[in-house]
């Protein structure tokens, strides 16, 4: 048999235990692949519509783990836990998923996705291969997932939109500033927390989303000082942000700029960010004000994960400080 007939023959075989959707996204495929692989933009689309997703942890490389929790409308919860086993940037990626409703039987396939570039577009693939036609019909019954996938896909081309500045289907767009604010308790006294905030051995190990690092942390802990941090992502990406103190009242309040830049020092974000620190008897409350201003049309997106970010952040200087 030649090699064509064979791989007809091959995909004959795979054909009813297998789930396959192809699209045209109209963005190019390196801004397709960021946002598939970046979990700040991943909590954005993915998951069928009025769905939201937790990330737990997203290794974007060969041996990986994805973890997230996608969270239904009616408030089921559908565990999902993955393993990169194969990552060829910008062009494949392949993943062996598990998880799946409690009670219900597990959702075990292999995932291929490929981005093919057409231009300024991109054909975008999803393979789905399960182990035999039966456990692909489960999984299209219980968890309806050729519909689920579309509309997914769907998501994904409404965020790109965004991202290129153009209108969604639903007619809205994504606003260029946000301004949130946290408020979280610690137990800890306040001179330690404030002191967390400015000593860069400390402030390295615990700023920035779940998984990140930051190999540069620079800190000039006075009004006019400047500050800088390169933070790193567990695909190896990195995410340099630099700013000035504005004010910095030992140890009830700092106040300083937020600028996230690209790999050539060029602002992308423009933010202000104020930290308060009040004694709760022996503990302390912080309150975290931080306003971003989307500078490029490509970091429109960013802002939807301010939220995220920043809570996770919290959530390791709690970490930093029960240590």
């Amino acid at each position: 048999m030649d090699a064509k007939h064979a791989g007809a023959s091959r995909a004959a075989d795979t054909q009813d235990r297998e789930i396959v959707i192809t699209r045209a996204v109209d963005a190019p495929r390196e801004l397709v692949w960021k946002a598939w692989t970046d979990p700040q933009h991943v909590v954005n689309w993915w998951g069928p519509k009025g769905f939201t997703s937790t990330i737990h942890e997203m290794d974007v490389r060969t041996g990986g783990a994805w973890r997230l929790t996608m969270h239904g409308p009616d408030g089921t919860d559908y565990p999902n836990e993955s393993v990169f086993i194969e990552v060829v940037k910008p062009e494949r990626i392949v993943y062996a998923h598990g998880g799946g409703r409690a009670g219900d039987p597990p959702a075990l396939f292999e995932a291929t996705w490929t981005f093919k570039a057409q231009g300024e577009k991109t054909e975008l693939t999803m393979r789905m291969l399960f182990a035999s036609a039966e456990a692909r019909q489960q999984i299209v019954e219980k968890y309806r997932a050729v519909e689920g996938a579309n509309q997914t896909f769907g998501r994904l081309a409404d965020y790109l939109a965004v991202t290129r500045g153009a209108t969604v289907t639903n007619g809205k767009a994504m606003p260029r500033e946000r301004e949130i604010v946290l408020t979280r308790i610690f137990n800890a006294p306040r001179e330690l927390v404030f002191k967390a905030w400015i000593d860069p051995k400390q402030l390295a190990r615990w700023w920035g989303p779940k998984g990140f690092t930051n190999p540069v942390c620079e800190v000039d802990a006075r009004a006019g000082g400047a500050w800088r941090i390169v933070m790193r992502s567990p695909a190896g990406d990195e995410h340099p942000c630099v700013g000035v103190y504005r004010e910095i009242v030992e140890p009830e309040r700092l106040v300083f700029t937020n600028i996230a830049t690209d790999k050539d020092g060029n602002p992308i974000i423009d933010g202000l960010t104020t930290v308060l620190f009040a004694d709760e008897g022996g503990k302390t409350k912080v309150t975290l004000r931080t306003r971003g201003l989307a500078v490029m049309d490509y970091a429109v997106p960013y802002l939807a994960g301010m939220e995220m970010g920043w809570t996770q952040s919290l959530e390791r200087l709690a970490e930093e400080l029960a240590g």
